[in-house]
C-alpha cells in the first residue's frame, strides 16, 4: 500500500474502506491478491448492474478489438454508435412509445447533468434550477450546485448561485411537500422567481435512499407543466433496471424532458454517458457542448450487448423484481429484530437500512468487510446501509451476503446495548 501512499492523492475514498488489493472479479464476487473472497454490494456505486466481467459483454468487446474496431471516435459515425443507437430505439425508447434526442456528453454522470443544466437555461432563457434535499448530482461546479450536501458544494470554493432547493418527498413528514413549492412559486416575494427547471432523483441514492411516492412525482411534473418549467429525471444510479424497470420513473407514468444516464449503460464499467431530451429543446448548435471522449467505442459495444441480452423483453426485469422482493423481506425482518434502531430505506436493488446514526452504519460495514461483504453507507451522515449489489446476482451469493449483514447488524447492536448499560 506504500505506493498509493507515496503518490496518490488524498481524495481517495473507497480505498479507505476496503484497503486491500483486489486482483480478480466475477458477477458479484471480488477476490483480492491474497485470494480472499468478497461479496460484492458495493457494485461500482451502481456502475455494474450487470456483474463484473459479464462474459456476453467481454466476448463481444474482445471480439471488436481484435478486428480493430474503432476505439475513439470523438462524435463521429461508427458501426458501434450505429448499433448502439438502433438497440436503444428499438429495445427500449420504442417499446416505451418514448420519443427523445440522444446526446452524447463527457463520459461521466456529472457532464450530463451539465449539460442537462445548461439546455434548460438556454432554451428557457431563464437561469434558477430547483433541485432537492439530500439530492447527489455530481461534483463539477454545476452539478455540485444541484447537489444538496454540504461537504460537496464546499470543495468548489465559491459561491454556487443559479439553485433554490425545495424539500424533497417525506422530508417533512407526512405534508406534501409540493404545496410548499407551488405557494413559493406563487409568491412573488418568496425567493424563488420563476425557474428554468427542475433536477429530481427518483430514489436519492447518495442522499440515504429516500424514494418519492408515484403521487409525488406525478403531482411534480403537474407543477411543472403549469409554471412551464423543465422536469430533468436525474437516473445515472437510479436506472438502467436498478429499479426493477430500465428507467426509475417508469412506474409512475411520467415523460421527463430530459433524462441522464451513465453509470451502467455501458454494461461493463466502461465510462459513458447521454443525455435524451425532447426533440423540441434540441437547440444545440454543432459543438457548443462537447467533450474529446464522448465517443467510447468500446461503451457502445458493452451497452448494445447489455440491452439486447437482457431489455429484449420482461425476464430480466421480472427477475430484478423478485431479487428486490427479497432484499426487502429481509430487511424488514432485520428491522423488526431491532426494534425502533433501524428504518427500511429504498425500493428495488437499491435498498437499506437507516441506523441512529453515521458511527453505528459504519461500524456495521466495516464488520461486515471483515467477514466478506463489500457494502457502503449514504446518507447526510452517512447513517444508511445501502444495498447496490449487481442485478445479476445469483440467489444464494445475494442470500450470503444478507446473512452477513444480519451478523455484523446483530453483532454491533449487541456492542450498542453492551456500551450503554
Amino acid at each position: 500500500m506504500d505506493i498509493y501512499q507515496k503518490l496518490e492523492s488524498n481524495v481517495r475514498g473507497y480505498c479507505r474502506s476496503f484497503p486491500v488489493t483486489f486482483t480478480k472479479a466475477q458477477n458479484a464476487t471480488l477476490t483480492d491478491d491474497q485470494g480472499n473472497t468478497y461479496i460484492d454490494f458495493l457494485g461500482g456505486a451502481g456502475t455494474l448492474n450487470y456483474g463484473h466481467n459479464n462474459p456476453h459483454f467481454k466476448q463481444a468487446l474482445l471480439d471488436y478489438i481484435e478486428a480493430d474496431g474503432i476505439a475513439h471516435g470523438l462524435d463521429m459515425h461508427t458501426e458501434a454508435k450505429t448499433a448502439f443507437l438502433e438497440a436503444f430505439d428499438q429495445h427500449i425508447l420504442q417499446p416505451r412509445k418514448m420519443k427523445y434526442k440522444v446526446q452524447f456528453t463527457g463520459p461521466t454522470g456529472t457532464n450530463a447533468v451539465e449539460a442537462a443544466l445548461k439546455i434548460a437555461r438556454k432554451n428557457t432563457g431563464r437561469q434558477t434550477i430547483v433541485s432537492f434535499t439530500n439530492g447527489f448530482h455530481g461534483v463539477t461546479q454545476g452539478a455540485a450546485a444541484v447537489t444538496a450536501n454540504g461537504y460537496y458544494k464546499a470543495a468548489i470554493g465559491m459561491p454556487l448561485p443559479g439553485v433554490h432547493f425545495m424539500p424533497y418527498d417525506g422530508y417533512l413528514g407526512d405534508f406534501n411537500t409540493l404545496h410548499y413549492f407551488e405557494k413559493a412559486l406563487q409568491d412573488k416575494s418568496s425567493g424563488l422567481g420563476h425557474p428554468a427547471a427542475v433536477i429530481v432523483e427518483c430514489i436519492q441514492g447518495e442522499g440515504g435512499l429516500n424514494s418519492a411516492s408515484a403521487a409525488w412525482m406525478l403531482g411534480l411534473q403537474a407543477l411543472c407543466k403549469r409554471y412551464n418549467m423543465l422536469l430533468i429525471v436525474d437516473d445515472i444510479q437510479a436506472g438502467c433496471g436498478r429499479s426493477g424497470t430500465f428507467f426509475s420513473f417508469e412506474e409512475f407514468g411520467i415523460e421527463p424532458d430530459v433524462i441522464t444516464l451513465s453509470k451502467s449503460l455501458s454494461g461493463f464499467g466502461l465510462p459513458m454517458a447521454v443525455v435524451l431530451l425532447k426533440e423540441k429543446l434540441d437547440t444545440w448548435k454543432p459543438g457548443e457542448h462537447n467533450g474529446t471522449f464522448r465517443g467510447n467505442n468500446h461503451a457502445f459495444i458493452t451497452a448494445r450487448k447489455a440491452i439486447e441480452t437482457y431489455w429484449a423483453d420482461d425476464s430480466f426485469s421480472q427477475s430484478v423484481k423478485k431479487k428486490a422482493q427479497l432484499i426487502r423481506s429481509r430487511l424488514k425482518e432485520i428491522q423488526a429484530e431491532h426494534g425502533g434502531q433501524m428504518k427500511h430505506k429504498g425500493r428495488g436493488i437499491m435498498q437499506g437500512l437507516e441506523c441512529v446514526n453515521g458511527q453505528v452504519a459504519s461500524r456495521i460495514t466495516e464488520l461486515a468487510f471483515k467477514r466478506g461483504l463489500i457494502i457502503e453507507t449514504s446518507g447526510s451522515d452517512g447513517q444508511v446501509v445501502k444495498i447496490l449489489t449487481p442485478l445479476t446476482i445469483e440467489d444464494k451469493t445475494l442470500n450470503a451476503g444478507l446473512d452477513i449483514l444480519a451478523q455484523c447488524i446483530g453483532d454491533v447492536m449487541a456492542e450498542q446495548i453492551s456500551k450503554a448499560s
